[in-house]
């Protein structure tokens, strides 16, 4: 259950008490004066309209459907055509015209303005991505939508009955269809000169014939993975007393049937497509402004991913500064540890060091748990000591989790899935350990601050138990706020007791940032500057302790995903800044449960927006 206590209740109705400077003054002769209950009941009225729209919104994602925990739609998966889109963007083109049309904005709450606000900005986005839908790529090892699929069903997919088991017998038809959808959209894609780099092709045909690989593609006795949760979700219904035999036998033999005939021949297709295009691409990875509208693309992701207008020059700019800065911080935690050689030298002591304890996991079963336990131990250290600078705490839980063996991969970045609004499912903090020697002991803590509390958990479970707002702000994502948020809440953490007590642990949380900052010198250098991915791998070991394994698989995940690396650390930089400001600004009546009640209580925003929620709650503060 949701804790609020009075600080996070005082926060929420001065926010909703604040109104803009132009309803605060005297009318003039001219001006309609508005009343509050007429600003109460255009609010209550967008509001219902939001959720209307909201519910219209879903019928486009059976998959979000899932996800947010509804048993709805459980036997279709997404349209993935460049048509379905389009209807898409025609839907929210008419929705943002129907608002505007049948509300009036200066008859709305604060809060109602910052919806309307959101939801004009999600249009605009959208408009803006849809010019360039041709420029991305459509299978890659990132996003890795040929995984997706399989984990859909495994870990998503809820199986409580017979119909339910229905379900995911066409799931597996539908998913076949989807991903043939895929293909000719990459197809078409590749025809205009777009296509990813070398490496993506190599591990996407990996993962791809894993997943038509084992019982019962092949005469082996080894399951596939699919194949296996199947049959073990149709003998828990038929042990459970849910289904009979006969209905156990037949779902059976009709999964494997979709296997065989829908779900086989779907991944041959992409893996054939693969083959037959990967000739084509260049074995030197490059970055998108050597693609076709690729300068203007990239400028589109970055004002997507950061929610500003800095250039790729200004961000290249932050981030050397940034990555200087956090140099010298790191020469202290070195001469602390004890360390005589240089920075330089030290990087290599904690890369290069992997049979000493003190610094990695063994590469066993024993040392992957070990992994599992410390991290689910770090979680619930911090979480006492949460109240203290919050008042609205999440009531949904977290689990740590291996990755799955179809989709781990040596060296990936660790990441979190959210759990459901009523908290049935629990966000899941997912961990590749397939190699222990990529998953130092110095960074445990700092990443499960990051994915866990008080991080990406706390803020997404936050938003999606929010009350008083539209569903559609509970769901929304902004990947500068969400990003930047985790980011910060590492540095947050360092101000708990109890926290990167080690030295080793401080300077894995300082690794962790300038690994943030030197993405926005890597990722600008790739795509806008024509660095190369040597270039680019080097100048990560030269300022970080990360492994060639890591730096390879980071590069690689900026030159498939454009821009997006690059939301880490300006999201992180502005909540600082806001912090700092407000902190200048109030002195002994700052407080920092409100000030990050301020923050999460509204959902994931833009950074304009949230800077406005933010100097929005400092003058009421100071008028109070």
């Amino acid at each position: 259950m949701r804790t609020t206590t009075l600080t996070a209740l005082a926060t929420i109705m001065m926010l909703a008490a604040c109104q803009p400077s132009s309803t605060t003054s005297e009318p003039t002769p001219t001006e309609t004066v508005v009343t509050a209950e007429e600003i109460q009941a255009e609010t209550e009225r967008l509001n219902t309209w939001f959720d209307a729209k909201f519910e219209e919104e879903l019928v486009f994602s059976p998959v979000s459907q899932t996800f947010l925990g509804r048993d709805t739609d459980q036997d279709k998966i997404d349209d993935m055509s460049v048509e379905a889109e389009e209807e898409k963007l025609a839907w929210q083109r008419a929705k943002d015209a129907e608002m505007k049309s049948s509300f009036d904005y200066d008859k709305l709450t604060p809060e109602a303005k910052t919806s309307w606000d959101i939801a004009v900005y999600q249009l605009e986005q959208a408009e803006a991505s849809a010019k360039y839908r041709s420029n991305g790529y459509v299978f890659e090892q990132m996003r890795a939508v040929q995984s997706f699929l399989p984990q859909l069903l495994i870990a998503f997919h809820v199986v409580e009955d017979g119909e339910d088991m229905d379900n995911y017998l066409n799931r597996i038809k539908e998913g076949s269809r989807a991903l043939e959808q895929l293909i000719v959209r990459s197809k078409d894609n590749a025809a205009t000169g777009v296509r990813p780099p070398y490496f993506a092709f190599e591990a996407v045909i990996t993962e791809a014939t894993s997943l038509i690989s084992g019982a019962p593609f092949e005469d082996v006795e080894n399951d596939n993975a699919l194949w296996a949760d199947a049959k073990s979700k149709i003998a828990k219904l038929l042990e459970d007393g849910k289904i009979d035999q006969e209905k156990a036998d037949q779902l059976t033999a009709d999964i494997k049937t979709a296997l065989l005939g829908k779900w086989k021949p779907a991944y041959e297709n992409l893996i054939a497509w693969q083959k037959e295009d990967q000739v084509n691409a260049p074995k030197t990875a490059q970055g998108i402004s050597a693609l076709p509208n690729g300068i203007d693309y990239y400028n589109e992701r970055l004002a997507n991913q950061t929610t500003t207008d800095l250039t790729a020059d200004e961000i290249h700019e932050i981030g050397l500064k940034e990555v200087a800065r956090l140099r010298s911080e790191m020469e202290a935690i070195k001469t602390e540890f004890g360390f005589e050689g240089s920075l330089q030298e030290f990087f290599t002591f904690l890369r290069d060091t992997k049979d000493d304890e003190r610094l990695y996991y063994p590469n066993t079963d024993e040392g992957r748990q070990g992994y599992i336990d410390d991290a689910t131990a770090a979680i619930n250290k911090i979480k006492t000591e949460l109240p203290n600078y919050f008042g609205i705490l999440p009531k949904a839980d977290l689990e740590v989790r291996r990755v799955e063996p179809f989709r781990e991969q040596d060296g990936a970045a660790q990441h979190y899935f959210s759990g459901t609004p009523d908290g049935s499912r629990p966000g899941i903090y997912y961990a590749h350990l397939s190699d222990m020697s990529a998953m130092p002991k110095r960074e445990l803590e700092v990443i499960a601050y990051h994915e866990g509390l008080p991080g990406h958990h706390m803020q997404i479970s936050i938003a999606q138990e929010l009350e008083g707002i539209p569903t559609f702000r509970t769901q929304a994502g902004f990947t500068a706020y969400a990003e930047g948020w985790g980011l910060y809440s590492e540095w947050l953490a360092k101000q708990m007791p109890g926290t990167y007590e080690d030295p080793l642990s401080e300077f894995g949380r300082l690794g962790s940032e300038i690994w943030r900052a030197i993405r926005l010198v890597v990722d600008t250098g790739l795509h806008s500057k024509g660095w190369t991915e040597d270039q680019a791998i080097k100048y990560f070991q030269e300022n970080s302790a990360i492994t060639n394994e890591q730096a390879r698989s980071e590069v690689r995940r900026y030159l498939v995903l454009p821009g997006q690396a690059t939301s880490y650390k300006i999201g992180m930089l502005k909540i600082q800044e806001l912090r700092a400001d407000a902190e200048a600004e109030l002195g002994d009546k700052f407080d920092i449960r409100a000030f990050h009640d301020t923050v999460l209580g509204g959902g994931s925003l833009p950074l304009t927006i949230l800077e406005r929620r933010v100097k929005d709650w400092v003058e009421t503060v100071k008028a109070s």
